[in-house]
C-alpha cells in the first residue's frame, strides 16, 4: 500500500509538468500564429505600396470618368404633392360605437371595407389604369396640344428606337385597344414606377399623403404629377360615392315618371271638366272619369311628395359621404433641381477607381500566395 502511495504520489508532478508544458506549447503557438499575421500584414501593405503608382493613375482615371459623368449627367426635377387625405362620414351615428361593439362579437354593421383603407391608395397610384389615364389625358406644351405620353417619348427619345421595328414604326397612342401599343405603354407605365413615380405617407399616424416625380424633364414633372394627382383623386371621390350617386339616379327617374303621371292626372280631370260643363246631377256615370282622374292626382301627389323627401335626403347622404381632398402643397415652377456636382464626381469617381484597382491587386496575390 505504501508502494502504491509512492507511485501516485511520484505520478502526479510528472502530469503536472506535461499541462505546464502543453499551456506553454498552445501559448508559444498563439504567439506564433498573431505573429505570422502581422507580417502578413506587412507584407501585403509594402506590396501595395509598391503599386502605389498603379493606384494613383486608377484613382485619376476613376476621377476623370467621374467628372465626364458629372458634366454630361442631365439634372433631376422633382415634383411633390402633398394632400391630406379624410374620408367621409362613415355608419352614421353607430361609427363611434363600431370598434367598442366588435370587441364583444356585435356587427354594428356600416363599417365594410374598401379599397382605399390602409395604404391601399398608395398602390392605386401605381396601378396600370391610373397611370395610363394621366398619361393619355391632354396637356398644353409650349402653346400645343398632346397627350402627356407623347412628350414623354419626345423628351425620352423613344421614338429612334421605336423605328428600327416595322410594327413599332408608326404607333398612335389613343385609348383604342391594340397589342403592339399596349405592350409599349406597359414598357413605359414599368420605367415610371420604377424610376420616375414615388407616393409615400411621411407619417403612418397621419393621413397626410406625398407623391413625388423625379425627371429629367421639367414640365414632364409638373404635369405628370398633376395629372396622377387629379385622376386618383377624382376616381377616389367617384368610387367613394358611387352607391349613393346610383341611388340618386334612381330616386330622380322615379320622382320625374310620377310627376310627369301626376300632371296627367290633373291635366285629364280638368279636360273631363270642360268637357262636361253642364253636368246632369242625375247621371253620376258622368263623373267617374273625373273622379277617377282626381283620384290619381292625390294617389301620385302623395308619391312625388316621399320621393322629393328622399330624394333631398339622398342628396344630403351624399355630401356627407364625399371625402375631403386638400391639398396642402402643389408643384409649381421652378421645381426642386438635383444637379451631380463636379466635385462629388471627382472624388467620387476617384476612390472608387482606386479602390477597385486595389481590390483586383489584392485578390492577384491572394492566387499568388495560394499557388505558391
Amino acid at each position: 500500500m505504501a508502494e502504491q502511495k509512492h507511485i501516485k504520489t511520484s505520478q502526479q508532478p510528472e502530469q503536472q509538468t506535461a499541462r505546464v508544458g502543453e499551456t506553454y506549447s498552445n501559448t508559444a503557438d498563439d504567439e506564433i500564429s498573431l505573429k505570422d499575421l502581422i507580417l502578413k500584414i506587412k507584407e501585403w501593405i509594402s506590396y501595395l505600396c509598391s503599386k502605389k503608382w498603379t493606384i494613383i493613375i486608377a484613382g485619376l482615371i476613376g476621377g476623370v470618368l467621374g467628372l465626364t459623368y458629372s458634366l454630361i449627367k442631365k439634372p433631376i426635377y422633382t415634383a411633390t404633392t402633398t394632400f391630406v387625405l379624410e374620408s367621409g362620414e362613415k355608419g352614421g351615428g353607430l361609427g363611434a360605437y363600431a370598434g367598442l361593439a366588435s370587441m364583444v362579437g356585435i356587427d354594428l354593421g356600416g363599417g365594410g371595407g374598401g379599397i382605399f383603407q390602409g395604404d391601399n391608395i398608395l398602390e392605386l397610384y401605381k396601378s396600370r389604369s391610373m397611370i395610363e389615364k394621366a398619361l393619355l389625358d391632354t396637356v398644353t406644351i409650349d402653346g400645343e396640344k398632346m397627350s402627356l405620353i407623347d412628350h414623354y417619348v419626345d423628351v425620352n427619345k423613344l421614338k429612334e428606337k421605336w423605328c428600327q421595328k416595322p410594327e413599332t414604326k408608326d404607333v398612335i397612342f389613343n385609348k383604342q385597344p391594340n397589342r403592339i401599343k399596349d405592350s409599349l405603354v406597359t414598357d413605359i407605365i414599368n420605367g415610371i414606377n420604377k424610376n420616375i413615380l414615388s407616393v409615400t405617407k411621411p407619417d403612418k399616424k397621419l393621413s397626410i399623403i406625398k407623391v413625388d416625380v423625379k425627371s429629367e424633364d421639367e414640365q414632364f414633372s409638373k404635369l405628370f404629377n398633376e395629372k396622377i394627382v387629379q385622376t386618383v383623386n377624382d376616381f377616389y371621390v367617384e368610387t367613394k360615392t358611387k352607391k349613393s350617386l346610383d341611388n340618386i339616379a334612381i330616386l330622380q327617374h322615379q320622382t320625374d315618371s310620377v310627376k310627369a303621371v301626376m300632371y296627367g292626372a290633373i291635366y285629364q280631370s280638368a279636360a273631363v271638366a270642360d268637357a262636361t260643363p253642364n253636368l246632369n246631377p242625375i247621371r253620376q256615370v258622368l263623373r267617374t272619369p273625373a273622379v277617377r282622374s282626381q283620384i290619381s292626382a292625390e294617389a301620385n301627389k302623395a308619391m312625388y311628395s316621399e320621393l322629393v323627401k328622399n330624394l333631398e335626403l339622398a342628396k344630403i347622404t351624399v355630401r356627407k359621404e364625399v371625402p375631403l381632398i386638400q391639398v396642402i402643397d402643389e408643384p409649381v415652377y421652378p421645381l426642386e433641381k438635383y444637379k451631380f456636382g463636379t466635385m462629388k464626381g471627382l472624388i467620387s469617381g476617384g476612390l472608387f477607381g482606386g479602390l477597385l484597382v486595389i481590390i483586383i491587386l489584392s485578390i492577384k496575390k491572394l492566387f499568388q500566395y495560394i499557388n505558391r
